[in-house]
């Protein structure tokens, strides 16, 4: 059994911002697999929860709504309940360190001044639960940390964004039901920066034609 724990804020004042990446994830497998939301726990404790099995794995899907800094609050029962080790848990969160387009699996190490993972490391005690780090970029010079995190995504990071969210929810369901390295091999090569132009190439004179060009005439 494995508890995939989505982080973000309650509300849908946050509902698209940069710090609910993981609930965008946690919304896309529940589309996946036609899942209901159902409440658990209340106060610090409170959550959302849906269940599903994936290849004989069952999953246990969580979006706390206790907002991002109380994240721990409502992962604790469920570990507590199912009797999960910290490796059956992954968190989904969004990662300041990393560029947008960024998608990364890891397990274990610092919170990096995650909130959400900071008190879930808090709670349980250990470090060593996996992670779904989706970069969103350091802010620029005009934002603060917190302004930036709480931000909405910008028109032009709309396809981008779809894409990370879509392979965010395939590299959990790959890390439930194949296991961390596997996952870590399939998707963390994930890239979506913008390329930057090719340079252009400058022809020296007197070399040879493009395929195309009109041939030089030749004199008689």
């Amino acid at each position: 059994m494995k508890l995939i724990v989505a982080l973000g804020n309650p509300t849908t004042q946050y509902a698209r911002t940069r710090h609910n990446i993981g609930w965008l994830i946690a919304d896309e497998l529940a589309r996946r697999y036609s899942l209901i939301w159902r409440k658990e726990g209340g106060g610090a404790a409170a959550g959302e929860v849906a269940e599903f099995r994936l290849l004989g794995e069952k999953i246990v899907l969580l979006k706390p709504q206790t907002y991002m800094n109380s994240s721990g609050g409502a992962v604790l029962p469920l570990v507590q309940f199912y009797k999960l080790s910290p490796e059956a848990v992954l968190v989904m969160q969004d990662d300041l360190d990393s560029p947008f387009g960024l998608l990364r699996l890891r397990s274990g190490g610092r919170h990096g001044g995650q909130n959400g993972v900071r008190d879930i490391m808090r709670v349980l005690g250990s470090d060593s639960f996996a992670r779904l780090k989706i970069g969103i970029s350091r802010p620029p010079s005009n934002y603060s940390v917190s302004d930036w995190v709480l931000s909405k995504w910008a028109e032009d990071e709309q396809v981008t964004l779809q894409q990370l969210v879509t392979l965010g929810a395939s590299a959990a369901e790959a890390w439930a039901t194949e296991g961390l390295l596997a996952a870590q091999q399939r998707f963390n090569a994930t890239d979506l920066r913008p390329k930057p132009p090719e340079p252009e190439v400058q022809r020296p004179e007197g070399t040879a034609q493009a395929v195309g060009d009109e041939p030089p005439k030749r004199s008689t």
